[in-house]
């Protein structure tokens, strides 16, 4: 029993480098070249692989999910306000 908790124990210290979350605010900037937009609370997410950032704009009011993987915020899910 203390082998099988042991290794369930070192599966979850593995497997929780990222942790998700979400948040919701302001587009404050965007920035394409390094695929970062900064929301109003001043802090920063990473925009997923290929996507296309012409859909955003500042002062977008948007809601994230993300996971926080090695310090940085990367996007998983995002949702924009309708008609936009």
């Amino acid at each position: 029993m203390r082998i099988f908790l042991g290794a369930l124990a070192a599966v979850f210290v593995f497997s929780g480098v990222a942790f998700a979350a979400e948040t919701e605010g302001l587009i404050k900037s965007i920035d394409k070249e390094n695929s970062t937009i900064t929301l109003d609370d001043g802090k920063s997410y990473k925009l997923p692989g290929e996507f296309d950032a012409s859909s955003l704009k500042e002062g977008m009011d948007i809601v994230l999910a993300y996971d926080k993987v090695e310090g940085q915020n990367l996007i998983t899910d995002m949702q924009l306000p309708d008609g936009e």
